[in-house]
Order: C-alpha cells, then structure tokens, then sequence
C-alpha cells in the first residue's frame, strides 16, 4: 500500500474540499491526515493518504480546475509515543518582519518541537499561535527566553500548558 503526501492550493471556492476527497476516494485514496486553510481568498490542503499509487492520485486530481496539485510518496510514519509535554505558545503584536522566525528559533532553542503553527495579520495586528511538544521540565526556562525575545520584538508572547482535549 502507498503512503502519500498531497498538496492542494488555488482560489478559494464553495466545494473544493468536496471536489478533492471525491476524486481521491474515486481511486480508493484514504485520508489519514489533512490540514486545510484559506489564506486571504486562497485555499490550501495538505493531506497523507494511503492506497493508490502517486500516479493513480495525480490523474484523479488532474480533473481539477484552478488548483495546482502535488502528490508524493513518504515513508510512513514510525509508530512513535509522542514525546515531550504539549504547550501553546501566542503571539500578539504589531507586524514586523522576523518575528516568527526569533520566536521559532526560542522554541527550537529549548529543544521544543512545533506540532502546528498558525499565524494571522488583521490590520497592523500579528498572531501566532503555535502547539509545541516540549521536554519535561523545560516549560520555566522556555517562557524566560520568550519573554526576552517579546520584548526586543516589542510583542507580547504566552506560554501556557495544553488541554489535552483541544488537541
């Protein structure tokens, strides 16, 4: 059985979603994983799923208009206990160029690993909300150095753990 990686990206419209998961599941594709988002008037996907062949999903996608597709294999995933504590780490300030950057390199710095990043600008406001798994005992040292780097991008940064049940 094949494990793909796809990506989807194109206009925004009503039915795409309904439109991508049809053509996959008409070659038996089975989605295991997906993220989706619009970005200002843009939809992009990510999914992974198991069954045809790269070739078999590229052909089914092709019938898409206004998309640009990508299908690819990956290896699947190691069954893996997740390691590490989760934790939401938020951003709020105004827009400036560099600040995910400096606070992903923080996170990154204390051994922090990002399970999922978003970020949004409304106007002069900067968003980050990012879920990380962090190592025990680590949390303390993390929320010092975010502070740090806060106030040189004149933000402000919160480090709280994760309710296990939003994830």
């Amino acid at each position: 059985m094949h494990e793909l990686a796809i990506t989807v990206i194109g206009p925004d419209r009503t039915g795409i979603v309904a439109d991508v998961a049809e053509a996959l599941a008409g070659v038996g594709a089975n989605l295991t994983d997906s993220t989706m988002t619009r970005l200002r008037g843009h939809f992009t996907m990510t999914l992974i799923c198991t069954g045809p062949t790269p070739a078999e999903a590229s052909a089914a996608l092709e019938s898409l208009t206004g998309v640009v597709t990508e299908v690819r294999e990956v290896a699947p995933e190691e069954d893996a206990l997740a390691e590490g504590e989760p934790f939401v780490v938020s951003v709020h300030g105004a827009d400036r160029l560099g600040i995910v950057a400096a606070v992903t390199r923080v996170v990154a710095g204390a051994g922090g690993n990002i399970t999922d990043l978003s970020t949004r600008l409304t106007g002069t406001l900067y968003v980050i909300i990012a879920e990380v798994d962090l190592p025990g005992g680590s949390a303390d040292e993390l929320a010092e150095r975010l502070a740090v780097a806060a106030a040189e991008l004149g933000v402000e940064v919160t480090l709280r753990r994760a309710e296990s049940e939003i994830l």
